[in-house]
């Protein structure tokens, strides 16, 4: 059989995700051709022609695309910081906000002097920014913490794949983070704390990658988004050593009122908003400066 254009097909799967509302149609449609095919996307028109069966494998994951199914959960895949990690079906999709905190973690992991430095993730979901840290810093320990038992299965699947690759192994712990007696054992002990936690108000309007496909028990917390934030600040108090460092990602319609929180325990000092590549607030960072508060 004839082999067939590529280049035509990316044109005709562009026009589909554009007509089915996909924000990033022509991105989208090189990256699952660049998925197929097995080269990067930037090397796609080194691929002139392909095999009838491949176009016909491609028109059926851009119909997959098409309704909307998170192009991660088509790929199986995702990347952050060094590594992939694996997503689909009940696990968050990594968003690439969480770059900007991982990089913020990791120079930050660089003023700390004593050895091995201590980590800690919550809300972990996929298991993809502490395990990008464990990447990054095979001298860390890292514990990752996450609720929900779906999202946990992905982290435990994703952290057995970086070991077998020769990353240093994590410490996944199954825990709410707003739960006072929460990993009492590490009170006073964490250098760098990371969190992607529930943020979104229970009312927001979403994309339907979003709604219809990640866990809600990851998106949403509560009214205003910072029934998980507030709590969970308590026990980051407790976690860090002084001198501890701790980064949290939060909605952008939250603005100061993340960094207020943090403001208003004593424990926390240098408190900071960071915004993401667009200028709207990402994450905030605090460091731990005082015994805790009586």
């Amino acid at each position: 059989m004839t082999r067939k254009p590529l280049r035509l097909a990316i044109l005709e799967a562009t026009s589909t995700l554009e007509a089915a509302g996909v924000p990033s149609p022509r991105v989208d449609a090189e990256l699952l051709a660049s998925h197929l095919i097995g080269v990067e996307r930037g090397r796609l028109g080194l691929v002139p022609l392909v095999e009838p069966e491949v176009i016909e494998a491609y028109q059926k994951t851009i119909a997959q695309r098409a309704k909307r199914i998170p192009l991660q959960y088509i790929t199986g895949t995702t990347a952050l910081g060094n590594i992939d990690v694996e997503v689909g079906p009940g696990v968050f999709v990594p968003r690439p906000e969480t770059e900007l905190l991982l990089g913020w973690a990791l120079a930050f992991l660089e003023g700390v002097d004593h050895r091995p430095p201590v980590v800690l993730d919550l809300c972990t979901g996929s298991g993809a920014l502490a395990l990008a840290v464990a990447n990054a810093r095979p001298d860390a320990q890292v514990h990752a913490v996450e609720l929900d038992p779906s999202a946990l299965a992905w982290a435990r699947r994703n952290a057995d794949l970086r070991a077998r690759l020769g990353d240093t192994p994590i410490t996944l712990h199954h825990g709410d983070v707003t739960d006072r007696s929460l990993l009492a054992e590490l009170d006073g002990r964490v250098d760098v704390i990371v969190a992607n936690p529930p943020y979104i108000p229970e009312d927001a309007v979403l994309e339907p990658e979003v709604a219809d496909h990640d866990p809600h028990i990851a998106l949403f917390g509560g009214v205003d988004g910072l029934s998980v934030i507030g709590p969970m600040i308590d026990n980051i108090a407790r976690w860090l050593r002084i001198g501890g460092g701790v980064g949290v990602e939060h909605d952008d319609s939250h603005g100061e009122r993340v960094a207020e929180l943090f403001e208003r325990r004593r424990v926390f000092t240098d408190v900071a908003p960071h915004p993401d590549l667009t200028g709207r607030p990402r994450f905030v960072v605090a460091s731990r400066a005082v015994s805790p508060e009586s």
